[in-house]
């Protein structure tokens, strides 16, 4: 076979690169104040003179889901009642909410869990003791997650009067006595217990707080405006999925394009609109137009995926284990398809009608038919690219925009070359010749959709609790594969459709360097490496049995005043860590980052290091009444304080979120969410030292 020129091996270089941009891009979600997930009413129902129904109306907004009232041990906050006071009625059974729960089991918290999404209704029954001494006050607690973040547990608090429960009368007492004996736990009566604080360390044990753990200290001042000075993005910043997913499908429009679907009818149509007319001008305006009408197809597709399914059917069909299992099988059949073993091709009625149709069609109708045909045509090698980019808009926080903001992008890089190669057709003689580089594209593209499809099996995996594939199984395959696609670079491994190959070309050459480095780069996970770079495709560390990585950070302190009054004594700025037990970015963050060896010396001998959980169920001594945004809100549990503190003093309410304090509690720098980019982390330590530093002296 003829060795291609440097210039078409560039090419080459670049094409075969593209799959791997494509696999390893993800989204990122910026810190930011939500207030407005879920709303709540309550109402009364008029079951008997002596018992009444409250009724707890929830609208969950968006693709956010609230949790149901019955869930595991240590995963997130299930909804429940906590009562403040209540005088002259008794609870009646627990509260029960008006709908079933979705139940599935979450691969991230690693349990099955019970959720609503829309609409849903909470009761609660109340037998009526003395209706002259009737109070009832109380909240409900809930917490709200979508795909990518968890809020913390709020309460939303109400106060049921006398007069919304409409005609009463005292129950007799053999009704009171039963109601006491029908009472359950599910109503948390909140009364003072002593905050049973994590252990501390060993030095901190005689540090007292110097100053009072209410939002009066001025450890609680506001310091948004000063981290907004910073230029802080973490508060400022709208959330990127949207432009990321655009970027996503960009590339997958690009990979198309050289593959043997796409290529060769670039010249061949671009020749035909040139030819159709004498007027170079409408031969250009019809390639833009033909150009524009495939845009229109694809963003057609995602906006019907939209309309088709809604954008809470998108997110609970891309975790669900069924689709997983379908789409990871489609992968399978898809890159057997490319290795050669068959060819994939849509029935060749529908190709037929339509170039019937473009031929009977006349201007911008046939124009649109000749691109319909296209998409048709292409299918077998863009089928994968789409379906690959569809599920993760599915996955995206974006909503309803999501599949049609990434076909747009792919669409987007399919057209450009019509309309450019029209505008400019001196070009289309200097595009490499279609040939057997172009089954070496598909060959490439069939071993990155084998691990996409391993992706997609691992959900199913963890979401059954098969453990067939667990993080070193899955490690395993991954490493085989990217040996496999190192040695067929190199021309060591050969398929049915491919041209003979004397010697191996350069950009192949640095291209097998690179998928057999990777594979080496995978063989320390083995034994519990952490691996960053695929940490968001490989299963939980969790799942491997084999683990010798012990190098984890651990906080001095979970506790705000006491971690800042030894700040002060010893004479270290503080890392406030604002994290929660049921959060899995931040897990990712400990895994990824904090694990860094630089990383990891900065947060234990430079600063001090405080976690606080947003989600401590544990009481506080007493509840807090404190003022937010004009309103009083009642403080229970010591995640509530953390929650408020993070709230009011820096702006913020989700997690991760990592803010560098001077003694004082006024920031050193800009905050920072979550983002596994750990030279940026080191230099996001490194400035709130030097800050510190400069203050200081």
């Amino acid at each position: 076979m003829k060795i291609p020129s440097s210039r078409h091996l560039a090419r080459r270089l670049g094409a075969l690169l593209l799959p791997l941009a494509l696999l390893l891009t993800s989204l990122g979600a910026k810190a930011q104040i939500i207030r407005d997930a879920v709303s709540w009413s309550h109402s009364v129902e008029d079951k008997s003179p002596t018992e009444k129904v409250i009724v707890f109306s929830a609208t969950i907004k968006g693709d956010w889901h609230l949790y149901g009232t019955e869930l595991p041990s240590g995963g997130p906050t299930p909804t429940s009642l906590i009562v403040d006071k209540i005088a002259g009625a008794q609870l009646v059974g627990k509260l029960t909410a008006s709908k079933k729960p979705i139940e599935k089991h979450d691969p991230n918290f690693d349990m099955t869990l019970r959720f609503y999404s829309g609409q849903v209704s909470f009761r609660q029954t109340l037998r009526i003791t003395d209706p002259k001494a009737f109070a009832f006050s109380g909240a409900i607690r809930y917490m709200v997650c979508n795909d990518e973040q968890c809020l913390p547990p709020t309460n939303w608090d109400f106060t049921i009067a006398l007069k919304e429960l409409g005609k009463v009368a005292a129950a007799p007492a053999a009704e009171q006595t039963e109601a006491k004996a029908e009472a359950t736990p599910t109503a948390e009566v909140a009364q003072p217990l002593t905050v049973d604080s994590t252990q501390q360390a060993a030095d901190s044990a005689a540090v007292a707080p110097a100053e009072p753990s209410n939002a009066a200290s001025a450890l609680w001042t506001p310091v948004i405006s000063e981290l907004k000075a910073y230029g802080d993005r973490a508060l400022s910043g709208a959330d990127s999925g949207l432009l990321m997913l655009f970027f996503a499908g960009f590339v997958g429009g690009l990979v198309a394009l050289v593959t043997p679907c796409v290529w060769p009818m670039i010249p061949m149509t671009v020749s035909f609109f040139l030819k159709r007319s004498q007027d170079r001008k409408k031969g250009i305006r019809d390639a833009a137009i033909y150009g524009l009408a495939i845009i229109v197809i694809y963003l057609a597709l995602g906006l019907s995926v939209s309309a088709l399914f809604g954008a809470d059917a998108l997110n609970n069909l891309a975790t669900n284990a069924y689709f997983n299992i379908f789409f990871f099988l489609l992968l399978v059949v898809f890159a057997a398809s490319f290795f050669g073993a068959f060819e994939i091709v849509l029935p060749a009625s529908w190709t037929t009608k339509m170039d019937q149709k473009a031929d009977s069609a006349t201007g911008l109708v046939s124009i649109f038919f000749m691109a319909f045909t296209l998409a048709l045509v292409s299918f077998s090698c863009t089928g994968p690219i789409i379906g690959t980019l569809l599920v993760q808009a599915a996955t995206s926080s974006s909503g309803f925009l999501a599949p049609a903001v990434g076909m747009f992008g792919f669409a987007l890089a399919l057209a450009l070359p019509f309309t450019l190669f029209a505008i400019f057709p001196g070009l289309l003689q200097s595009m490499p010749k279609s040939g057997g580089w172009m089954n070496s594209v598909k060959v490439v593209l069939a071993f990155i959709e084998l691990a996409l499809a391993l992706k997609f099996l691992s959900i199913a995996d963890l979401a059954y609790g098969w453990h067939i594939l667990d993080r070193e199984v899955f490690l395993s395959l991954w490493i085989v594969i990217f040996i496999l696609l190192g040695l067929y670079l190199l021309g060591k491994l050969r398929f049915p459709h491919d041209s003979p190959q004397e010697k191996t070309p350069i950009p192949a050459l640095f291209l097998a360097i690179v998928s057999l480095s990777f594979a080496v780069y995978m063989m320390p996970g083995l034994i519990g490496a952490p691996l960053r770079a695929i940490s968001a495709f490989a299963p939980p560390l969790k799942t491997q049995d084999l683990n010798l990585y012990k190098n984890e950070v651990h906080a001095q302190f979970d506790d705000y005043e006491t971690g800042m009054a030894y700040a002060r004594q010893v004479g270290k700025p503080v890392i406030i860590d604002f994290s929660g037990y049921g959060c899995v970015n931040c897990r990712k963050m400990e895994a990824s980052v904090w694990i860094d060896a630089e990383v990891k010396k900065l947060l234990e001998q430079d600063y001090v290091l405080i976690t606080l959980m947003v989600d401590d169920k544990k009481p506080l001594a007493e509840p807090m009444v404190v003022q937010e945004d004009g309103h009083e809100v009642k403080l229970r549990t010591i995640g509530d304080k953390w929650s408020y503190l993070q709230r009011v003093k820096f702006g913020a309410n989700a997690q991760p979120f990592y803010v560098l304090l001077d003694h004082q509690g006024k920031p050193l720098a800009p905050s920072r969410a979550y983002d596994e980019d750990v030279p940026a982390y080191i230099s996001f330590l490194k400035g709130g030292l030097s800050e510190f530093a400069s203050r200081t002296k």
